[in-house]
């Protein structure tokens, strides 16, 4: 209420009389800076006109539409930003001025021009959604959101706090609001339907509204004048459009001309839709417009689901922004990887509602980790089964013999159940995880551990059932795909099924998304897998610490597994692990053996701060105590007693013991070893083994088929060339290779050769096509 004198003295009431300005209460000025007392300007902030509202202040003017500062302020006539020099030295010049200077803060830029953007209240049209405030939000509670916590979250929130809709906007182009005001009484009438328009308007100009070549937009529809209902004056449309939202929120009943047209709209299910997607921006946006005009209409929701996607950042996490520069344009991206790689990207990145990172990049190691990896195995498939001349459709499905085939079948049935569930509950990004994970162990284990049945030269009952088990997940993929990766999954969908079957759908977007078969799925089997992979991972790291080549093999593997259980399984399927570490023979061992293989410890990090002065005495007591003992109690999870101390397991480290011929690795309650002692016998298998692989990498730089025989000629090192003569090791060397004959002598002229070393010795092999 306090009363003061301005520093500019040129406002006054509605009436013209002189405005006292006085001090109001506004809760949001505060006094940590200055005064504690702001100027209010009613026209150029929506804090100070709610405030003005609230006392019955003048909404006056005193910058115009182009930003220029009227006349009779300092700096009248020019851009009012560059008008605040002169202002201050008016009132520096007035005796008027207690501080001058230059503050920063955020403030709005024109994005396209990047000049400064003024506040100014303007007469508006508004619909008043805050009489139906109650009917939106508990219409939001009917919406199945995801993420769903931006039901109450943001959307709620923003419905709670709900404004009135400006709708109006001024532009020379949009969709016009349909009201008339007569120029003579004032009276305002709205136009719902063109016949009425028609018959209304003015004879001259109805022929704006000739069907042949109507447009409704501004500004051509401006021209129909209409005469006025209520004093026979001339009535002309506000030249206002809508905002361009409203458009957006009425495109479900606008397509239909509702509500005159298209009643069918609400019957036939095409309304509500049950689905849409956008981002986090909409919220304001596409998702208020179509929620809004739902429930002003007909009291009713206009989706049932909606997916809120997070923002798309930049590759460092930065908001893009044209004026940093660092805009990631998508063209680029697209034109060096492919749209699918970049749907795939964004579609596995982050859950929806969570923000991405996106980069060239990024999208191109998501290319090499998933892309790359289903179609380096489609293509697998695709060389061995023209190879072999396989046709799917030959004869009925036979049922898989192998373990590793109904592994993999169950697996894909629980994939399918699996991506199905997410895909139904609205989650593409764990649906396409699983996809991924799915690729990979197909990849890498089933292919990798299957190489060699569609290797080999005899087409038997095994090779045929690889062959359907592999086409079977191929395909089932190209469905699962379809929503998610189009083109791909449609590429793969032409060549696997079109060209083979004329009765298969003519697309993978016709053909019907799998189901999944319960009966096929083995969880049991699926368990045992999992363990074995386990136990494999480990065992090569323990090949890894020993530094044994890969291709050398060894005696056997030691397992400790974490139940009766897993051990059974592991036994059942040994030689998977056979054959994936590259040892004779695994063996299952209990803690106690395990125990014996590991090296213990206190861990001082622990037992330090916990026993302080009775250490001394701890570790005297550690020092004689059997720690084999001490280490099987550990692993079967019990304490042990030292003395007069009662260890548990955080007290202790256990690590595999590097003395002895056994590399150890311990993780996760497991124990995997393998024996380094290297026979004779074993070392002449490992030179085998290197021999075959750098035949065949010969045959590749030789040009050769990958079905091509071969003969080989060799001359060096005799023990080398041993392992191509008679006897088992000769057999398998010529058998991997494909030779069809080895023979002791030079490389003839004809011959691809190389002089290759193997531990130190040199064999000069030559190979030709046979």
């Amino acid at each position: 209420g306090l009363r003061y004198l301005p520093p500019f003295a040129n406002a006054t009431n509605d009436d013209g009389s002189p405005f006292p300005h006085r001090v109001l209460p506004a809760d949001y000025v505060g006094v940590e800076d200055g005064t504690g007392i702001v100027h209010t300007a009613p026209a150029y902030g929506a804090e100070d006109y709610e405030l003005g509202r609230r006392f019955g202040l003048p909404t006056h003017h005193t910058v115009d539409m182009l930003g220029v500062l009227a006349e009779g302020y300092p700096g009248g006539g020019t851009f009012v930003k560059e008008a605040d020099a002169q202002i201050t030295e008016d009132l520096e010049r007035r005796g008027l001025l207690y501080r001058g200077g230059t503050m920063t803060h955020t403030y709005p830029f024109c994005w396209r021009c990047d000049t400064p953007l003024l506040y100014y209240a303007k007469p508006s049209w508004y619909i008043r959604t805050t009489a139906h405030k109650d009917a939106m939000v508990s219409m939001n509670r009917e919406i199945n959101w995801y993420p769903g916590h931006f039901r109450e979250g943001r959307f709620g929130e923003w419905l709670r706090n709900n404004v009135d809709w400006a709708i109006s906007r001024e532009r020379y182009w949009g969709t016009p609001i349909p009201i008339w005001r007569c120029e003579a009484c004032g009276e305002q009438e709205c136009f719902g339907d063109l016949d009425a328009l028609r018959e209304r308007a003015t004879a001259e100009t109805r022929g704006a509204l000739d069907p042949d070549g109507l447009d409704l937009h501004r500004p051509y529809i401006d021209g129909v004048v209409v005469t006025c209902a209520a004093c026979g004056g001339e009535a002309r449309r506000t030249p206002e459009v809508l905002d361009c939202w409203f458009d957006s929120g009425a495109m479900p009943y606008a397509q239909f001309h509702f509500p005159k047209g298209a009643p069918e709209l609400f019957s036939d299910g095409r309304f509500p839709a049950d689905y849409i997607c956008e981002g986090v921006d909409q919220t304001r946006g596409r998702f208020y417009s179509l929620h809004a005009l739902s429930v002003l209409l007909r009291n009713d929701v206009s989706y049932r689901n909606v997916i809120c996607l997070g923002l798309i950042l930049d590759g460092e996490g930065e908001k893009m922004s044209k004026t940093k520069g660092n805009i990631v344009e998508p063209w680029a991206v697209i034109n060096a990887h492919g749209a699918d790689a970049v749907r795939w990207y964004l579609l596995t990145a982050a859950p929806p509602g969570n923000s991405r990172r996106f980069s060239q990049d990024l999208v191109e190691e998501s290319v090499r980790r998933f892309l790359l990896t289903l179609w380096n195995t489609y293509s697998f498939f695709v060389t061995y089964a023209r190879l072999d001349e396989f046709d799917p459709t030959a004869a009925a499905p036979m049922a898989p013999r192998a373990e590793l085939d109904r592994w993999a079948l169950s697996e894909l049935n629980q994939l399918v159940a699996d991506v199905t569930e997410e895909m139904d509950g609205y989650n593409p990004t764990d649906a396409g995880r699983k996809i991924e994970a799915f690729v990979e162990e197909l990849s890498t284990w089933y292919v990798r551990r299957s190489r060699r049945r569609f290797w080999k030269s005899e087409n038997d009952g095994d090779k045929r059932s690889a062959y359907q088990t592999l086409y079977t997940c191929l395909v089932t993929l190209s469905k699962l795909l379809a929503p998610l990766t189009p083109f791909v999954a449609e590429e793969m969908y032409q060549n696997l099924v079109v060209s083979v079957d004329p009765e298969a759908p003519d697309s993978v977007h016709l053909a019907a998304f799998p189901e999944a078969d319960e009966a096929l799925i083995d969880r049991e089997l699926a368990e045992a897998v999992q363990v074995v992979m386990r136990v494999v991972s480990m065992g090569r790291a323990a090949r890894s610490k020993s530094r044994v080549k890969v291709r050398q093999p060894l005696s056997e593997a030691l397992v400790m597994t974490r139940s009766r259980a897993e051990a059974d399984a592991l036994e059942r399927l040994a030689d998977q692990v056979r054959d994936e570490l590259n040892v004779k023979a695994v063996r299952t061992i209990d803690a106690g053996e395990a125990a014996g293989l590991l090296s213990v410890r206190l861990n001082g990090s622990v037992v330090g701060p916990k026993y302080t002065d009775r250490l001394p005495e701890l570790q005297r007591a550690f020092a004689e105590a059997d720690k084999t003992a001490i280490a099987g109690r550990m692993l079967a999870g019990a304490a042990a007693t030292v003395g007069a101390f009662e260890l548990t397991a955080e007290d202790v480290e256990l690590a595999p013991s590097s003395d002895g011929d056994v590399a150890g690795v311990l993780e996760g309650g497991y124990f995997v070893g393998v024996n380094t002692t290297i026979t004779p016998a074993l070392r002449q298998e490992g030179l085998a083994r290197e021999l075959v692989h750098t035949i065949q990498n010969m045959r590749r730089s030789a040009g050769l088929d990958i079905a091509d025989r071969i003969v080989i000629t060799h001359e060096g090192a005799a023990e080398l060339g041993a392992l191509l003569g008679a006897g088992p090791l000769g057999d398998y060397v010529r058998g991997e290779t494909l030779a069809v004959e080895a023979t002791a002598g030079a490389p003839g002229a004809d011959d691809y050769s190389e002089t290759l070393k193997i531990e130190g010795m040199e064999l000069t092999v030559g190979v030709r096509r046979a």
